[in-house]
């Protein structure tokens, strides 16, 4: 026979329908794995919402367990002054438990045992920043521009001049306590200290986020007050306040008696020993942060609240300088008074019905901040001072 080889040869239009179609596979290919990479990305969120959707309710239901049994140890010894009184466990005093598969953890951070940064003097200031172990240059300078930023009409004290003026976008020094710790990106030599060239907190912001509050309240709780603040404020040493600390835990000489709490100025001295100032400090618990963790399996809702009982720490409520605003505000107040006298009798009736059912609740604690989730901000990790 005779063969004929050219027979079997492809032609060019059969090869390039395979090239194509091989194209084709390979873009279809890759964009289904995109397609699922993000329908999976998307699954994963939704998961993660609905989770927390069913734990948010199970964290309220034990914060609001946990704040009858704080109201509970308020009645019965006067106010709140230490953990150690018996309300560490609040869900175990209560015998409350969560749903099946569910763990709940309750945790608490006495807020009022920082220095209220609203009270804050220079002096205090300085011998908080000279106690991490800045010159007593640095923590001078560091604590005028933070009373600059603060205070209406200060006159610095130490060689720095703030110009805001001359930033990109102008602003200026808003004269009233600091309502948030991110402010401190915007104050001049403080953003060179608390905030790395990237912009992430460095370990002086979480130091000072654990040693000042920026909520308002007279007295420091000694109860609560870490090392850094027994230093800046009291004046006490070293020894002293290994005292304090001990008399606190239950350990060392007080390791009989157990964990302890002052309940009055003449105690603290007592332990303290000769020297230190007692004066500056309180011993009631006026703002406490409470954080709830719920656990189901490898789901997590955290809850962040700070709460204050009746009589204890505010929010920072100092009306705006702007004359502007303050115009604006006043024009709209005076509309509003118009609008409301001229209300129906019966909306006005049911406003004041209204005002008067959430009076009678007469709930117990003030809430001054929540915080869900992400929203909860995480301590920066430990980083070396700044040069």
């Amino acid at each position: 026979m005779n063969r004929r080889p050219h027979a079997f040869r492809a032609s060019p239009r059969r090869s390039s329908v395979i090239v194509l179609v091989l194209v084709m596979m390979v873009f279809t290919a890759t964009a289904l794995t995109a397609f699922i990479e993000k329908a999976g990305n998307d699954l994963l969120v939704e998961v993660r919402q609905t989770d927390s959707m069913r734990l948010r309710q199970e964290a309220f239901s034990a914060l609001e367990v946990t704040l009858a049994v704080l109201e509970d140890f308020r009645q019965a010894d006067s106010g709140l002054h230490s953990p150690a009184e018996g309300w560490g466990d609040p869900l175990g005093w209560a015998g409350w438990s969560p749903s099946e598969g569910r763990t709940v953890d309750i945790s608490f951070q006495d807020e009022s045992g920082k220095i209220p940064l609203a009270h804050a003097d220079i002096t205090t200031l300085t011998n908080l920043f000279g106690f991490w172990g800045m010159s007593t240059a640095d923590a001078a300078k560091l604590a005028d521009v933070l009373l600059g930023w603060m205070q209406t009409g200060y006159v610095y004290s130490t060689a720095v001049t703030p110009d805001y003026t001359d930033a990109a976008i102008p602003y200026t020094e808003p004269g009233r306590p600091m309502r948030s710790f991110g402010e401190l990106a915007a104050i001049d030599y403080a953003k060179d200290v608390f905030f790395d060239e990237n912009g992430l907190p460095t370990s002086y912001y979480a130091r000072l986020v654990s040693d000042v509050s920026i909520f308002t309240f007279s007295q420091p709780n000694v109860n609560g007050a870490n090392a850094d603040v027994l230093a800046a404020l009291g004046q006490y040493t070293d020894a002293q306040r290994q005292h304090l600390t001990d008399y606190l835990g239950g350990s060392g000489q007080y390791a009989q008696q157990g964990q302890q709490w002052f309940q009055n100025s003449a105690t603290l001295a007592s332990v303290a020993g000769l020297g230190g100032n007692a004066a500056p400090f309180g011993t009631t618990i006026t703002a406490l942060r409470i954080l709830v963790t719920v656990h189901e399996g490898r789901s997590t809702y955290r809850l962040s609240a700070v709460v204050a009982p009746q009589g204890g720490a505010t929010i920072n409520q100092t009306s705006a300088t702007n004359a502007t605003a303050a115009a604006s505000n006043t024009s709209a107040t005076t509309t509003t008074s118009v609008t409301n006298t001229t209300q129906p009798a019966s909306t006005a009736t049911t406003a004041n019905t209204a005002a008067a059912a959430s009076q009678s609740i007469n709930y117990p604690f003030t809430l001054l901040e929540m915080l869900e989730n992400d929203e909860i901000p995480q301590n920066p990790p430990d980083l070396p001072p700044p040069s």
